[in-house]
């Protein structure tokens, strides 16, 4: 699957949402507030919104009154952007939101004209390097700041430790970066192309690091989490699939008693151009 195919769930969106926000960095939103104009109106897009979980994170971060477009293909989660929008910015200003039906694979600089910001969140690792490199020329060509947020970039540690763990984590990355008919997923690899292909276009490009640390108070995400993990890994490399589930029971415990810690790493990357 890529961008284009994909489909995510409500549920899922609200039991990451949380882990999201504790993740991001902080130190980047920032440095974007400091480089964005303090008085007019703003026009935010964020692609591969979803369900606007981003824009409820960043808007209170950010200066003056905001408006919000979010671009997904999926109307289910477009209402609930509308439906549940930013709270009011850091000075106060109100923010507004609305919902674009967009197929990210067509993006381009029409899609973008007049935004001052773009923003997207989990979505990179699930392109391929060609629908990276369009929607970032669509991003470029606006001229104007890109905040990337929680990419993967395949290194996961679980606590304790468990003889499985280095085997299921390589056959899931190795899914990550599988071939599709549109070609080859980028996964783990994608902040580093995205970060030579806008220094290529002469940006000025930052980035930190974004894990999520899921630990007892996270439980049930880190369950889901798991699931999907593990599957992942076993579409991927079927014959792990009878060790993969005595593993996956293993760690369901373990999480289910609170005595399961992980940490699945991401990046965070702000583009100034």
């Amino acid at each position: 699957m890529s961008a284009t195919g994909i489909r995510v769930s409500p549920e899922w969106l609200v039991l990451r949402e949380p882990a999201d926000a504790a993740a991001r960095s902080a130190r980047l939103a920032g440095r974007l507030a400091r480089h964005l104009p303090a008085r007019g109106g703003l026009a935010i897009h964020d692609l591969g919104g979803g369900s606007g979980a981003m824009g409820r994170w960043l808007a209170p971060r950010l200066p003056g009154p905001q408006h919000w477009i979010v671009h997904d293909r999926d109307a289910d989660l477009l209402d609930l952007a509308v439906a549940h929008p930013p709270v009011p910015t850091a000075d106060g200003p109100a923010v507004t939101t609305e919902a674009r039906r967009t197929d990210l694979a067509r993006l381009g600089p029409a899609d973008l004209a007049g935004a001052d910001l773009v923003v997207a969140s989990a979505l990179l690792d699930i392109l391929g390097a060609g629908e990276l490199a369009a929607m970032l020329d669509a991003c470029t060509a606006a001229a104007c700041p890109l905040l990337l947020a929680l990419t993967v970039v395949g290194r996961v540690a679980l606590s304790p430790a468990d003889d499985l763990d280095a085997h299921i984590a390589a056959a899931f990355d190795a899914h990550q970066r599988r071939s599709t008919p549109g070609g080859r997923l980028l996964g783990p690899d994608a902040v580093a192309a995205a970060t030579a292909h806008l220094r290529a276009a002469g940006a000025e490009v930052l980035s930190d690091p974004s894990p999520w640390r899921l630990g007892a108070a996270q439980a049930d995400l880190a369950a889901e989490w798991l699931r999907g993990w593990v599957a992942a890994a076993c579409e991927q490399e079927p014959a792990l699939t009878v060790p993969a589930g005595a593993y996956l029971d293993r760690r369901l415990a373990q999480a289910a008693a609170g005595g399961l810690a992980v940490i699945v790493d991401h990046a965070d990357v702000l583009v100034l151009p």
